[in-house]
């Protein structure tokens, strides 16, 4: 029988998300619920499976990783793509690597969620009247008539500059490869990077992470925003140079972030972001939705089940 690790199940759902039966006389499934402690720990403890599901970037497999796996056959990652599983490696050792579908794209209210959270203080004003307060403190900020400014107008950052525009906000956007009229075709008005973060009042970043885009938002990005503008990161940490962003924050040159991605996840318990007032920061909850869980565990059954027939489907060359 071969032996599968589901890794990284923080919240304990992966076998009720999905219907394991269809392999379970063929697969002994081991669910791992804590992340590792680093890259020796998750080779130790990964030794004698044949099949590993990672759960987006959680748990890297870089060639080191891979190489140290002698019994691994089959790799699946959550989505469509991986930058943190090396595909060359893989490849060289005959491990197929497989994705899965994703639903919707629930990271869009991840965004509006910490835009409200830093203008209007929701869930900082609940607190409070949990906690005993007599009434409100806060004067919040509305969104409609501000400057939305978005750098990266794909397809997130379309539905991103949507809800902005039900919001009454002016949505303008920037990327390297972003032009006038594809900037018009996503729903923005197309503006020089300068003028994104010199007018917008809210800077969302929707670049996916890679080797061009690592440390794309730098220093200078970052003087150039209002004392008063907020800058939302659902992408990945280093798109954003983070020592940069933490001087900016604790010299209060912006006027907050909020932030689900970071250098380091979990993000340990030290960290200044946790103890920053105008810092609001989320467990990378951009893709952790009930609808989105379903249609991973579903797709992971569906991989090995495929594989293990002969007929691998949703494979990542």
């Amino acid at each position: 029988m071969l032996r599968a690790a589901i890794l990284d199940d923080y919240q304990g759902v992966a076998l009720k998300y999905a219907d394991w039966s269809p392999i379970a006389q063929d697969v002994e499934v081991t669910v791992l619920n804590e992340p590792f402690r680093d890259q020796a720990e998750a080779i130790e403890k990964l030794q004698g499976f044949a099949i590993v599901a990672g759960m987006r970037e959680r748990t890297p497999f870089p060639r080191a990783v891979i190489e140290a796996l002698p019994d691994l056959k089959l790799l699946i990652t959550t989505g469509a793509r991986n930058n943190s599983f090396d595909l060359k490696a893989a490849a060289e050792r005959g491990i197929t690597v497989c994705g899965t579908g994703t639903v919707g794209n629930p990271t869009v209210g991840i965004v509006f969620g910490l835009i409200l959270e830093l203008t209007r203080r929701i869930g900082f004003e609940n607190a409070r009247l949990k906690a005993g307060a007599p009434w409100q403190t806060t004067i919040g900020l509305d969104l409609e008539g501000l400057t939305l400014g978005i750098v990266g107008l794909g397809k997130l950052g379309g539905r991103v500059a949507a809800v902005g525009k039900a919001f009454g906000m002016n949505v303008i956007a920037w990327s390297p490869n972003l032009t006038p009229e594809k900037a018009a075709e996503g729903g923005a008005t197309y503006a020089t990077r300068e003028e994104v973060f010199a007018k917008a009042d809210i800077v969302t970043i929707h670049v996916v992470l890679s080797d061009r885009s690592r440390g794309l938002v730098g220093a200078d990005d970052l003087s150039r925003m209002k004392k008063t503008a907020y800058l939302i990161n659902t992408a990945r940490a280093p798109i954003v140079d983070q020592s940069a962003l933490l001087k900016a924050l604790d010299e209060q040159r912006i006027a907050g972030a909020g932030l689900d991605v970071f250098e380091i996840e979990p993000l340990p318990l030290d960290h200044p972001y946790r103890r920053l007032d105008n810092v609001v920061i989320t467990p990378h909850l951009g893709y952790v939705s009930e609808q989105t869980y379903r249609r991973f565990f579903r797709d992971i059954v569906e991989n090995i089940r495929a594989f293990i027939d002969g007929k691998a489907v949703r494979v990542i060359t």
